[in-house]
């Protein structure tokens, strides 16, 4: 039988350097956090060969007095706390005391400080008593050789381009943290990033590109004790991959399931099939409503309320980018690919959008309400083809009416989309304000599937059916937000599960009867439903509840049944809208604008796809040659 014995210091600091120090970038992020805890107002980050050469991290903070050098690189050794209450409410990025003792055991690592009021520097390296040394005030952090000692770990690095961009990503974290702090990047003699201090938009400018700015809306959202701010994408500026995303909270990179859960459902409605957005979010609370010892490497994080914070960011996030272009088009002067391009500095919706042109003598598209099913008194009806039947009328009643009201009001109109008259055009009624709405006026139809229209900015394309598509979405979401109807099942489904299931259940009892459940235990290993949500009667009882209660195990404020919800909706939505090749009358073209201009996230159709561009008249005259 093998006995019990002490490991060495130097076998457990390189036990610990497996979990801090993972590659280069690991020392890299732990030295800078170091850094930015003393207060340093510069950095200075020298790589070589990806970090697995050299990392140089200079900074002039309040630096390391000389009896304390040795202990910074002991473990267990820290500045930053001292009691429990501390640790419970930590306001640093580091705290544990182990990183240099770590770095320290896998690498040649040497530490030159000199101490605010200090006559000189000191340095010292592993192993070794400090000696004087020549440094303005602060630190220097110089890490050569990453796992000299260790070679079957150095085997498992990347190659030096792959290294440096995990080291490059890390800085950037950082530097996005931080725009206070001027910081530089260079590898291998050559200058990278050199960002002096300057306010957030202009560092996210520099990190992430004029064109993620451009393509971005300010969030801005405060509820006492949570505060988010930042930057987050339109749908336009989606990627393939997770590579733009970044998320803060107190001021630590974190990379947190709920958080990305929020955000994603935030983008649900509006983003196209596999694409992810791009944002920079900032999120501020009290220290003791957050864990950040939780992981070694301080990546993750464990909230105290947090399904309210889930709540706080889903909502200040969609609520941001509800706001549809569609209300500001003649404002947007920068060309967008596909048009929903929106600088950081626009103004959130008002909340009223100005009526005029033809649309001032047509009512607000019916959607069937309660009172069309007595028997109900809910809508949409749990029949799917019903559903979709009560749609398509509405949608005919819609231009029906547009209709009417061109043939009652507009006898000067042109009868047929673009069709050209003689003698001068009527002029378009004009806004409270005296402006054009920022759709402006329809000229005419493109194949059946486009709207031509005229703003100030230039020509509008429509996308009819997608824009009609959204239109109908908004406002059938608008009739059945609030308490749903609920569908008792006429034979309960009984259906076994797991204890964690049955676990989630039980705890999460008033969160299910909100949405419609009415669930309770069957037996020790099995759920019985009694009640479901009327508008999803029809889906399978035990696939859907399974799926909430996974989603409910891992993200308190689950978003399953509005986004089952969603689905049909989208689905009858996307019947009920005007098809291609329908030919549209200019007022029920203007009817269609108008109401754009009044939908939130008019921008995107229900699929994520866009439903309107913008060309300017600067970009037609370039076209044209105009003026050259």
């Amino acid at each position: 039988m093998p006995h019990i014995h002490r490991l060495s210091d130097l076998l457990v600091n390189q036990i610990a350097a497996g979990e801090v120090v993972e590659r280069p970038a690991s020392v890299l992020k732990e030295i800078l956090e170091n850094a930015v805890d003393a207060g340093a107002r510069a950095i200075e980050v020298q790589l070589e060969q990806g970090g697995v050469r050299r990392i140089r991290v200079a900074d002039d903070g309040c630096g390391i007095a000389r009896d304390e050098l040795a202990l910074a690189l002991e473990r267990h050794a820290t500045s930053k706390i001292a009691t429990l209450d501390d640790l419970e409410r930590v306001g640093t990025m580091g705290f544990r005391g182990e990183a240099l003792a770590a770095i320290a055991a896998v690498a040649r690592t040497g530490i030159t400080s000199r101490a605010e009021g200090a006559s000189h520097a000191w340095r010292i390296e592993a192993g070794r008593e400090p000696e004087p040394a020549a440094l303005d005030q602060g630190t220097v952090v110089d890490v050569a050789d990453l796992y000299y000692n260790t070679p079957a770990r150095r085997k498992f690095l990347k190659t030096e381009s792959t290294e440096f961009a995990h080291c490059d990503d890390m800085f950037r974290r950082v530097a996005l943290a931080r725009p206070d702090i001027g910081l530089q990047l260079a590898h291998n003699g050559r200058v990278i990033h050199r960002l002096p201090p300057s306010p957030p938009a202009a560092r996210v400018a520099a990190l992430m590109g004029d064109d993620f700015l451009q393509h971005a809306r300010e969030v801005q959202a405060d509820a006492g004790i949570l505060r988010l701010a930042g930057f987050a994408s339109l749908p336009a500026y989606s990627r393939a991959s997770r590579d733009a995303q970044y998320f803060f909270v107190n001021g630590r990179f974190v990379r947190d399931k709920l958080l990305a859960h929020a955000v994603r459902e935030a983008y649900a409605d509006i983003l196209h099939g596999a694409r992810h957005p791009a944002y920079v979010l900032f999120l501020e609370l009290d220290p003791a409503g957050v864990d950040v010892n939780v992981h070694p490497a301080k990546i993750e994080v464990r909230f105290r309320e947090s399904r309210a914070v889930h709540q706080f960011v889903f909502h200040a996030v969609r609520r941001t980018l509800a706001e549809s272009g569609a209300g500001r088009a003649a404002e947007l002067h920068a060309p967008a690919a596909i048009g929903v391009g929106a600088g950081p500095a626009a103004s959130p919706a008002s909340g009223t959008v100005p009526q005029g042109g033809f649309s001032s003598a047509l009512p607000p598209l019916s959607v069937p309400t309660a009172a069309h099913h007595p028997a109900s008194r809910s809508w949409p009806p749990a029949d799917a083809r019903q559903g979709r039947l009560a749609m398509e009328s509405a949608s005919r009643a819609y231009f029906d009416f547009a209709a009417g009201a061109r043939d009652s009001g507009g006898a000067s109109l042109p009868d047929r989309p673009g069709e050209i008259q003689s003698g001068p055009r009527p002029a378009p009624t004009e806004t409270a304000t005296g402006e054009a709405p920022p759709l402006g006026y329809a000229l005419g139809q493109l194949h059946g599937i486009y709207i031509l229209a005229q703003n100030a900015a230039g020509l509008v394309l429509v996308d009819m059916h997608a824009a009609h598509e959204r239109i109908l979405y908004e406002k059938l979401k608008t009739v059945i937000d609030g308490r749903p109807a609920v569908q008792r099942l006429l034979i309960p489904a009984v259906f076994s599960v797991g204890a964690k299931d049955m676990a989630a259940a039980e705890e999460g009892t008033e969160v299910l009867a909100g949405m419609g459940f009415e669930i309770a235990a069957a037996g020790p290993q099995e759920l019985v439903v009694r009640s479901v949500p009327a508008l999803l009667a029809s889906a399978p009882v035990a696939e859907l509840v399974r799926e909430l209660l996974q989603e409910l195990r891992e993200f308190p404020a689950t978003e399953v049944v509005t986004a089952r919800r969603n689905e049909l909706l989208a689905t009858m939505a996307c019947h009920g809208a005007v098809r291609a090749n329908r030919q549209l009358t200019l007022p029920e073209m203007n009817a269609l604008l108008r109401d754009m201009e009044a939908t939130e996230r008019a921008d995107q159709c229900n699929h994520g796809r866009p439903t309107w561009t913008q060309l300017s008249l600067a970009e037609l005259d370039r076209f044209f040659m105009r003026g050259q």
